[in-house]
C-alpha cells in the first residue's frame, strides 16, 4: 500500500489496492471465512423453523411454503447485518491507527471509505449466494427463474452498499464501537421486524401496518421477494433503489465530512 502511495496514484488504484487489502484481511484466517458463511445458513435454518406456524396464514398460501417468503428477507437481513459489520470494520482501523496512517500518505479522503464498502459489498455477494444455494436443497426454495434471483441478489447488494455508507459514517463520527452496535441494534431491530420480512403487512396490527407501509426495509423486502418470485417488482424495485441512492448519498456525505473534518483538527 505505501509503494503506491508514495508514488500518488490516482483515485482508482488507491480504492484498487485498499479493496484488495479489506479482502485479504477478511479471507485470511479459514475460520472466519467459515463461519462468516456459515452464519446466514444457520440465522436462514433458525428463522424457518421459529416461524415456520406464520405460515399457516391466508395471505402466504400463494407463495407455497413460508420459505419462500422468507429467503428474500432474510438476504436483506443479511446485508443490513453486513453493513453494520463495516462500520465496525472502519472503527478497528481507527483504533489500530491505520486511519492515521493513511492520513500521512497522499491518499484521498475518501478512497479508504469507498474500498471497504466495496469489499463489504463483495463479502456480501458470497454470503447471499451461499444462503440461497444451502436454501434449495435444505429447506426447498424455490425461484421463479435464475433471472430474477439473480436481479434480487443484485438489488440486496445494493441495499447492503448503500447502508455501509449510513454505518460509515456514524463510525468515522469518532463514536466508540459498543456505541456503535448499540445503536445499530435500536435501529435494525425495530426497522427489520417491523417491516413486511417475517409478516404479511395486511396480517399486522393497525399501527404497525401504518409504521410498516412506510419501513424502508419493506421496500427492499418487497423488492427481493418480487424479483426471486416472479411476482411484478418495478415498484417496489424503483422504491428500493431510490432508498438506496438516499442512503448512499446522505452516509457518503457525512461520512466525508467527519473525515475531512478530523483532517483539519490534526
Amino acid at each position: 500500500m505505501g509503494r503506491h502511495c508514495r508514488r500518488g496514484a490516482g483515485v482508482v488504484t488507491q480504492v484498487r489496492v485498499l479493496t484488495g487489502r479489506s479482502l485479504r484481511t477478511a479471507f485470511a484466517d479459514p475460520r472466519l471465512v467459515f463461519f462468516g458463511l456459515l452464519q446466514p445458513v444457520v440465522m436462514l435454518l433458525l428463522f424457518s423453523q421459529v416461524f415456520d406456524a406464520v405460515g399457516a396464514l391466508p395471505a402466504l398460501h400463494a407463495y407455497d411454503g413460508y420459505v419462500n417468503y422468507l429467503l428474500p428477507a432474510t438476504l436483506v437481513n443479511i446485508a443490513l447485518t453486513t453493513a453494520v459489520g463495516t462500520g465496525v470494520g472502519a472503527l478497528g482501523e481507527i483504533y489500530s491507527g491505520f486511519a492515521a496512517r493513511l492520513r500521512a500518505l497522499p491518499v484521498h479522503p475518501l478512497s479508504p471509505l469507498v474500498a471497504r464498502t466495496l469489499a463489504a459489498a463483495t463479502r456480501l455477494s458470497a454470503q447471499l449466494l451461499v444462503a440461497t444455494l444451502a436454501a434449495v436443497p435444505l429447506l426447498g426454495f424455490r425461484p421463479a427463474g435464475v433471472t430474477g434471483l439473480v436481479a434480487a441478489l443484485a438489488v440486496t447488494v445494493v441495499l447492503g452498499w448503500a447502508a455501509s455508507w449510513l454505518f460509515l459514517a456514524l463510525a468515522t463520527g469518532q463514536g466508540k464501537p459498543e456505541t456503535l452496535q448499540a445503536v445499530s441494534f435500536v435501529v435494525m431491530f425495530p426497522l427489520m421486524f417491523g417491516s413486511s420480512a417475517y409478516l404479511p403487512v395486511e396480517a399486522m396490527p393497525a399501527w404497525l401496518r401504518v409504521f410498516s407501509t412506510a419501513n424502508p426495509v419493506t421496500y427492499a423486502v418487497d423488492a427481493a421477494r418480487a424479483l426471486a418470485l416472479g411476482r411484478p417488482a418495478a415498484g417496489p424495485v424503483a422504491a428500493a433503489l431510490g432508498t438506496a441512492a438516499l442512503m448512499a448519498v446522505v452516509g457518503g456525505y457525512a461520512a466525508a465530512r467527519n473525515v475531512r473534518r478530523s483532517r483539519g483538527q490534526q
